[in-house]
């Protein structure tokens, strides 16, 4: 890895001398050991040349599974560390810093953003316009003409990154020169088949960051055939598709950080599912409050509650674009904070100004806190009593003392702070970048200022619990639980409403989507799911007006829908004929050659893969194709008692329900029909018919008992 480069964007990030060392130390420790990750890199940089470090992320992320799990798998990396959660869990976001630095997105937006187009338009075009096949960038040429200061480092670094590669449709630069200085060269080939794609791109007018199109899908097949698994393998194609799809622990792991991350979501339908529970409906809220300076209110009541659907399709709407960067949560505070009292329209100014002007405002009356001795309460609490003799004497948990504390002494440039709406809703983000400031204000009030970079916002308000626990409380300012936080979606949220990318991609899945009364869940909502009617950030597509909630909901061409469908509970043809022709159907069936069960197969001595296909032949012989057993009951198997324990537990079962408890029937289908010889999986007893009835000529009945344990060659019929 490149320390000295690395280390001079931290520290121009305005990391700590220390924790930038502590970050090159860990990440040199996954160097050290890629090799014992099962990854074929000789270094990080080799890493990020071959997947942008996906694979490593994915490896690291693999061990704090483990380790989550109570395996020690991590001690390849802290081998004398004996509660290793908090480093294991600082490796993803310092692997994320390296890919940022490598990539050229460690500086500020604007100064990257201007050194990249600059780059393009004054050196790269005109030499494709003169008909070069390479092009020349002195950095130092560049640094000067765009008039930076002591910027050499981000130019070289801009230059590096494959956002540029892919902005200018250019391939690997070679470098010569020092590391990052004025005099560092590049050149740059015009004509390599790495810039092809790229240019055929620019040239066809497409972006490169062009959003897929939304995706209505639906797998269908028969039980066991792997649909969960590929609804998860999907939506980490659509969401992550630098990931290996056909690597399944890669997948899984990728998988659990988009739902941690509330960027994916599973729903299971039934036959109560509602619209209220999709949608919205109404609900008795969970606290007696209902925002900040709301008298209590008694009685029971209700208030509009979103449903899974509406919370995802939210995401999608407010998710304005996202240029692939990390934002690093590590060592930050994070508050709730009240602009004014949201449920006042008196005091929407205040947030509109904190928002415009890149601050935010705190009351609590008008002494200036600025003198250096009101780093201590007690000092602070002095005050107010010389302001208000006659008042009753503040104490250190009053609110007129606490809250101007925090804001003034705890709340740190870098720290976190989450603008509430009511108790239940957030409707801004922003990173404290500045000391507090005393400014009094025209029309009164408010008068403590701390300059704030809003990172995303939304007027109308997000439910809290997107990103924490609990609900708010009436309190102006306080810290948040970092235990109750979700940080995996406080990142994805702050990072979401950057320029330079498309809108993030979500991905609603919904298990089981046939045993729900579709026409009711969706309601006039199945026509937003049509391509040609979702919501754009240009503000096309189509709206309609909740009943609840009185408000205009689209869905967003962002949000992908996927849907499973088992066949043996409802055919397909029964389905919902407005469903039906708004999503793409693909099926799912046995897939008796696939190389997991035939290697499963050699480890327990049957032939699974014969055996499925028998039984599966026989079940459409006897029922249809509809109701055959899926490769994964048996997938797993690692010995005979395994595959006996399926057939016992899973498949006989299966087969009885299927054949509506005619056993004969599920006799036929395991070999087991033949009166003259016994049966290998089942026992059948002649049952006499009672005394004094009439018996001539009947077919004999029988009992059916599964056997106690099954013959030893009762696969052999299956080889």
């Amino acid at each position: 890895m490149n320390e000295a480069g690395f280390r001079e964007m931290l520290l121009a990030r305005g990391n700590a001398p220390t924790g930038v060392e502590t970050r090159i130390s860990y990440l040199k420790t996954i160097e050290k050991n890629l090799s014992g990750l099962g990854l074929p890199f000789a270094d990080l940089d080799a890493a990020f040349e071959a997947d942008g470090m996906t694979s490593v992320t994915h490896a690291v992320r693999g061990l704090i599974a483990d380790y989550k799990a109570g395996g020690t798998a991590y001690r390849l990396l802290f081998p004398q560390s004996v509660s290793p959660r908090n480093r294991l869990t600082n490796l993803p976001t310092f692997l994320k810093h390296y890919r940022d630095y490598r990539s050229g997105g460690g500086m500020a937006d604007s100064d990257a953003g201007r050194i990249r187009q600059y780059a393009l338009k004054d050196f790269v075009e005109p030499a494709r316009e003169r008909g070069e096949t390479s092009v020349t960038i002195r950095a130092g040429d560049l640094h000067n003409a765009l008039g930076l200061h002591n910027a050499h480092a981000n130019v070289c670094q801009a230059l590096r990154g494959r956002l540029f590669r892919n902005l200018a449709g250019v391939g690997e630069p070679s470098v010569t020169g020092p590391e990052n200085s004025s005099t560092t060269t590049f050149v740059f080939n015009l004509a390599s088949e790495a810039a092809a794609p790229a240019l055929q791109a620019r040239s066809s007018g497409k972006s490169m960051n062009q959003t897929t199109p939304p995706t209505n899908l639906i797998l269908y097949g028969p039980p066991g055939t792997g649909k969960t698994f590929a609804t998860a393998r999907e939506a980490v194609k659509l969401c992550s598709p630098g990931v290996d799809l056909d690597d399944r622990a890669a997948v899984e792991v990728e998988y659990r950080r988009l739902v941690e991350a509330r960027q994916v979501e599973f729903v299971t339908f039934h036959q109560s599912y509602s619209y209220e529970d999709f949608v919205e409906g109404l609900r008795p809220p969970v606290s007696g409050k209902d925002g900040e300076g709301d008298e209590d209110k008694s009685g029971f009541r209700l208030e509009v509650s979103p449903g899974v659907f509406h919370r995802i399709a939210t995401r999608a709407a407010t998710s304005k674009g996202s240029s692939g960067k990390s934002f690093d949560l590590t060592g930050r505070q994070v508050f709730k904070m009240s602009i004014g009292e949201a449920a006042n329209p008196e005091d929407a100014y205040l947030f509109e100004e904190s928002l415009e002007n890149g601050y935010a405002l705190l009351g609590f009356g008008e002494i200036d806190w600025s003198d250096d001795r009101f780093a201590k309460r007690d000092t602070m609490i002095e005050a107010w009593k010389e302001e208000q003799p006659d008042a009753e004497s503040p104490t250190p948990r009053s609110a007129s003392v606490q809250c101007p504390d925090m804001f003034r002494n705890w709340i740190k440039p870098g720290y976190i702070v989450i603008v509430s709406k009511g108790n239940g809703s957030f409707r801004a983000i922003g990173e404290v970048t500045g000391p507090y400031e005393y400014a009094p204000r025209e029309d009164g009030g408010y008068f403590h200022r701390r300059a704030v970079n809003w990172l995303w916002s939304d007027r109308t308000g997000v439910p809290v619990e997107e990103i924490y626990a609990k609900r708010f409380s009436m309190r102006t300012l306080y810290m948040l639980t970092p235990s109750d936080l979700n940080m995996s979606a406080l990142e994805r949220y702050i990072t979401s409403q950057e320029p330079g990318g498309p809108p993030e991609p979500f991905v609603l899945i919904i298990d089981e989507i046939n045993r729900a009364n579709i026409s009711k869940v969706f309601g006039e909502l199945i026509t937003l799911l049509e391509p040609d009617k979702r919501t754009t950030p240009e503000g096309g597509g189509l709206t309609v007006r909740l009943p609840y909630s009185k408000q205009a909901f689209g869905v967003a061409a962002n949000l992908h829908v996927i849907g499973t469908m088992n066949t043996a509970d409802r055919s397909i043809a029964l389905l919902d004929t407005a469903l039906r022709r708004r999503f793409e159907f693909r099926e799912l069936m046995p897939d008796p050659d696939l190389p997991e069960l035939k290697a499963a197969g050699r480890r327990c001595g049957v032939d699974l893969s014969k055996l499925l296909r028998t039984l599966n032949d026989r079940i459409e012989y006897l029922f249809d194709r509809e109701h055959q057993i899926g490769h994964a009951y048996f997938i797993k198997c690692a010995s005979r008692d395994d595959v006996d324990a399926v057939m016992r537990h899973k498949v006989i079962p299966l087969l009885a329900e299927y054949f509506y408890e005619d056993w004969s029937k599920v006799a036929l289908v395991l070999g087991d029909a033949d009166a003259d010889t016994p049966g290998k999986f089942l026992d059948r007893t002649e049952l006499k018919p009672p005394t004094g009835l009439a018996f001539e000529g009947g077919d004999t009945r029988w009992r059916w008992t599964v056997r106690p344990e099954f013959a030893s060659d009762a696969y052999a019929d299956f080889q």
